[in-house]
Protein backbone atom coordinates (compact mmCIF):
# COMPACT_ATOMS: atom_id res chain seq x y z
CA UNK A 1 0.00 0.00 0.00
CA UNK A 2 1.32 3.46 -0.90
CA UNK A 3 1.84 6.10 1.79
CA UNK A 4 0.95 9.71 0.91
CA UNK A 5 1.43 12.72 3.19
CA UNK A 6 -0.98 15.63 2.65
CA UNK A 7 -0.18 18.80 4.57
CA UNK A 8 -3.52 20.56 5.00
CA UNK A 9 -5.90 17.65 4.37
CA UNK A 10 -8.86 18.86 6.42
CA UNK A 11 -10.55 21.14 3.87
CA UNK A 12 -10.62 22.28 0.26
CA UNK A 13 -8.29 20.61 -2.20
CA UNK A 14 -6.45 18.63 0.46
CA UNK A 15 -9.67 17.10 1.76
CA UNK A 16 -10.93 16.24 -1.73
CA UNK A 17 -7.59 14.59 -2.54
CA UNK A 18 -7.48 12.63 0.73
CA UNK A 19 -10.94 11.20 0.12
CA UNK A 20 -10.08 10.30 -3.47
CA UNK A 21 -6.83 8.53 -2.56
CA UNK A 22 -8.43 6.66 0.34
CA UNK A 23 -10.95 5.14 -2.08
CA UNK A 24 -8.01 3.86 -4.13
CA UNK A 25 -6.69 1.94 -1.09
CA UNK A 26 -3.86 4.43 -0.60
CA UNK A 27 -2.81 5.15 2.97
CA UNK A 28 -3.12 8.90 3.61
CA UNK A 29 -1.39 10.74 6.44
CA UNK A 30 -3.18 14.07 6.63
CA UNK A 31 -2.51 17.09 8.78
CA UNK A 32 -4.84 19.80 10.03
CA UNK A 33 -4.33 23.02 11.92
CA UNK A 34 -7.54 25.01 12.50
CA UNK A 35 -10.12 22.50 11.25
CA UNK A 36 -9.92 19.40 13.43
CA UNK A 37 -10.52 16.14 11.58
CA UNK A 38 -11.01 12.60 12.80
CA UNK A 39 -9.18 9.66 11.28
CA UNK A 40 -11.20 7.37 9.08
CA UNK A 41 -10.58 4.37 6.83
CA UNK A 42 -7.20 4.80 5.09
CA UNK A 43 -6.87 8.41 6.38
CA UNK A 44 -4.90 9.12 9.52
CA UNK A 45 -5.08 12.74 10.77
CA UNK A 46 -2.50 14.57 12.88
CA UNK A 47 -2.34 18.16 14.10
CA UNK A 48 0.41 20.28 12.57
CA UNK A 49 1.12 24.01 12.45
CA UNK A 50 3.63 24.60 9.66
CA UNK A 51 4.56 27.94 11.23
CA UNK A 52 6.07 26.18 14.25
CA UNK A 53 9.86 26.29 14.35
CA UNK A 54 10.07 22.53 14.92
CA UNK A 55 7.63 20.29 13.05
CA UNK A 56 6.43 17.04 14.61
CA UNK A 57 6.30 14.56 11.73
CA UNK A 58 7.34 11.39 13.53
CA UNK A 59 4.05 9.69 12.58
CA UNK A 60 5.19 9.19 8.99
CA UNK A 61 6.36 5.67 7.98
CA UNK A 62 9.88 5.02 6.73
CA UNK A 63 8.79 4.99 3.09
CA UNK A 64 6.79 7.89 1.69
CA UNK A 65 5.48 7.62 -1.85
CA UNK A 66 4.04 11.10 -2.16
CA UNK A 67 3.91 14.52 -0.51
CA UNK A 68 1.37 17.27 -1.17
CA UNK A 69 1.69 20.69 0.45
CA UNK A 70 -1.65 22.55 0.50
CA UNK A 71 -1.48 25.44 3.03
CA UNK A 72 -1.97 28.81 1.41
CA UNK A 73 -3.59 32.22 1.60
CA UNK A 74 -5.27 34.66 -0.78
CA UNK A 75 -4.56 38.25 0.23
CA UNK A 76 -5.48 40.74 -2.48
CA UNK A 77 -4.65 44.40 -1.89
CA UNK A 78 -3.07 47.32 -3.77
CA UNK A 79 0.71 47.05 -3.59
CA UNK A 80 1.16 50.37 -1.75
CA UNK A 81 -1.02 49.12 1.11
CA UNK A 82 0.92 45.91 1.76
CA UNK A 83 3.46 46.02 4.55
CA UNK A 84 6.74 44.13 4.05
CA UNK A 85 5.90 41.90 7.00
CA UNK A 86 2.72 40.78 5.19
CA UNK A 87 4.85 39.53 2.29
CA UNK A 88 7.03 37.77 4.85
CA UNK A 89 4.00 36.11 6.49
CA UNK A 90 2.84 34.66 3.18
CA UNK A 91 6.34 33.41 2.44
CA UNK A 92 6.49 31.73 5.85
CA UNK A 93 3.21 29.90 5.27
CA UNK A 94 3.39 29.03 1.59
CA UNK A 95 7.10 28.72 0.85
CA UNK A 96 9.16 28.29 4.03
CA UNK A 97 6.55 25.89 5.41
CA UNK A 98 6.89 23.74 2.30
CA UNK A 99 10.68 23.87 2.54
CA UNK A 100 10.67 22.74 6.19
CA UNK A 101 8.35 19.82 5.47
CA UNK A 102 10.28 18.65 2.40
CA UNK A 103 13.63 18.84 4.18
CA UNK A 104 12.34 16.83 7.11
CA UNK A 105 10.70 14.03 5.11
CA UNK A 106 13.19 13.91 2.23
CA UNK A 107 14.93 10.70 3.38
CA UNK A 108 11.55 8.96 3.46
CA UNK A 109 10.59 10.36 0.05
CA UNK A 110 13.86 9.05 -1.34
CA UNK A 111 13.23 5.64 0.22
CA UNK A 112 9.80 5.48 -1.43
CA UNK A 113 10.90 7.16 -4.69
CA UNK A 114 8.10 9.59 -4.01
CA UNK A 115 6.36 12.32 -5.95
CA UNK A 116 6.01 15.81 -4.48
CA UNK A 117 3.24 18.21 -5.54
CA UNK A 118 3.23 21.91 -4.66
CA UNK A 119 0.75 24.67 -5.55
CA UNK A 120 1.20 27.97 -7.33
CA UNK A 121 -1.41 30.20 -8.99
CA UNK A 122 -2.28 31.40 -12.48
CA UNK A 123 -1.43 34.91 -11.22
CA UNK A 124 2.30 34.19 -11.22
CA UNK A 125 2.57 33.87 -15.00
CA UNK A 126 -0.36 36.11 -15.99
CA UNK A 127 0.02 39.10 -13.71
CA UNK A 128 -3.19 40.47 -12.16
CA UNK A 129 -4.02 43.67 -10.30
CA UNK A 130 -3.73 43.44 -6.50
CA UNK A 131 -2.03 40.00 -6.65
CA UNK A 132 1.54 41.02 -5.76
CA UNK A 133 1.45 39.46 -2.30
CA UNK A 134 0.29 36.04 -3.42
CA UNK A 135 2.42 36.16 -6.59
CA UNK A 136 5.63 36.67 -4.61
CA UNK A 137 5.26 33.55 -2.46
CA UNK A 138 3.81 31.40 -5.23
CA UNK A 139 6.47 32.57 -7.67
CA UNK A 140 9.01 31.31 -5.17
CA UNK A 141 7.19 27.96 -5.12
CA UNK A 142 7.55 27.67 -8.91
CA UNK A 143 11.28 28.36 -8.65
CA UNK A 144 11.60 25.84 -5.82
CA UNK A 145 9.75 23.24 -7.90
CA UNK A 146 12.18 23.44 -10.80
CA UNK A 147 15.29 23.59 -8.61
CA UNK A 148 14.29 20.62 -6.48
CA UNK A 149 13.19 18.60 -9.52
CA UNK A 150 16.69 19.01 -10.95
CA UNK A 151 18.46 18.27 -7.67
CA UNK A 152 16.38 15.25 -6.64
CA UNK A 153 16.08 13.54 -10.04
CA UNK A 154 15.85 10.69 -10.77
CA UNK A 155 14.77 9.49 -7.32
CA UNK A 156 12.11 12.03 -6.33
CA UNK A 157 9.81 13.83 -8.76
CA UNK A 158 8.68 17.40 -8.01
CA UNK A 159 5.84 19.12 -9.86
CA UNK A 160 3.54 22.05 -9.22
CA UNK A 161 -0.08 22.88 -10.08
CA UNK A 162 -1.04 26.46 -10.91
CA UNK A 163 -4.82 26.76 -10.58
CA UNK A 164 -7.08 29.68 -11.25
CA UNK A 165 -9.77 30.62 -8.73
CA UNK A 166 -11.12 27.45 -7.12
CA UNK A 167 -14.25 27.02 -5.01
CA UNK A 168 -12.67 26.29 -1.63
CA UNK A 169 -13.06 27.79 1.86
CA UNK A 170 -9.88 29.79 1.16
CA UNK A 171 -11.64 31.64 -1.68
CA UNK A 172 -14.92 32.16 0.17
CA UNK A 173 -14.63 35.97 0.29
CA UNK A 174 -14.22 36.09 -3.48
CA UNK A 175 -17.25 33.86 -4.12
CA UNK A 176 -19.73 34.88 -1.43
CA UNK A 177 -22.46 36.15 -3.76
CA UNK A 178 -24.12 35.01 -6.98
CA UNK A 179 -22.80 38.11 -8.71
CA UNK A 180 -19.21 37.36 -7.74
CA UNK A 181 -19.56 33.73 -8.79
CA UNK A 182 -20.99 34.66 -12.18
CA UNK A 183 -18.38 37.35 -12.83
CA UNK A 184 -15.51 35.05 -11.92
CA UNK A 185 -16.90 32.20 -14.01
CA UNK A 186 -17.16 34.49 -17.05
CA UNK A 187 -13.47 35.38 -16.81
CA UNK A 188 -12.56 31.80 -17.76
CA UNK A 189 -12.86 30.38 -21.29
CA UNK A 190 -14.63 27.32 -19.85
CA UNK A 191 -17.12 29.67 -18.12
CA UNK A 192 -17.02 28.09 -14.70
CA UNK A 193 -15.07 28.23 -11.46
CA UNK A 194 -12.78 25.35 -10.63
CA UNK A 195 -13.72 22.84 -7.94
CA UNK A 196 -11.61 21.12 -5.31
CA UNK A 197 -12.16 17.89 -7.23
CA UNK A 198 -10.75 19.43 -10.43
CA UNK A 199 -7.47 20.19 -8.70
CA UNK A 200 -7.48 16.96 -6.67
CA UNK A 201 -7.79 14.97 -9.92
CA UNK A 202 -4.70 16.67 -11.36
CA UNK A 203 -2.81 16.16 -8.10
CA UNK A 204 -3.67 12.47 -7.97
CA UNK A 205 -2.34 12.16 -11.52
CA UNK A 206 0.97 13.76 -10.54
CA UNK A 207 1.26 11.39 -7.58
CA UNK A 208 0.60 8.33 -9.72
CA UNK A 209 2.74 6.22 -12.01
CA UNK A 210 0.76 7.66 -14.94
CA UNK A 211 2.93 10.79 -14.63
CA UNK A 212 6.19 8.91 -14.04
CA UNK A 213 7.96 10.78 -16.89
CA UNK A 214 7.06 14.22 -15.55
CA UNK A 215 9.14 16.36 -13.19
CA UNK A 216 9.87 20.06 -12.84
CA UNK A 217 6.56 20.96 -14.47
CA UNK A 218 4.11 23.75 -13.66
CA UNK A 219 0.77 22.20 -14.60
CA UNK A 220 -1.85 24.83 -15.44
CA UNK A 221 -5.32 23.76 -14.32
CA UNK A 222 -7.14 27.05 -14.78
CA UNK A 223 -10.16 26.76 -17.05
CA UNK A 224 -8.06 27.90 -19.99
CA UNK A 225 -7.30 31.33 -18.50
CA UNK A 226 -3.53 31.21 -18.96
CA UNK A 227 -3.59 29.96 -22.55
CA UNK A 228 -6.58 31.20 -24.53
CA UNK A 229 -9.09 34.01 -24.86
CA UNK A 230 -12.70 33.22 -25.65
Amino acid sequence: MKNILIIGASSGIGKALALQLAKQEIRVFGTYNHTESLSTENIEFHHLNVLDEELELDFIPDELHGLVYCPGSINLKPFHRIKPEEFASDLQLQTIGAIKVIQQVLPKLKAGKGSTVLFSTVAVQQGFNFHSQVAVSKGAIEGLTRALAAELAPTVRVNCIAPSLTDTPLAEKLLNSDQKREANAERHPLKRIGTSEDIANATAFLLSEQSSWMTGQILKVDGGMSSIKA
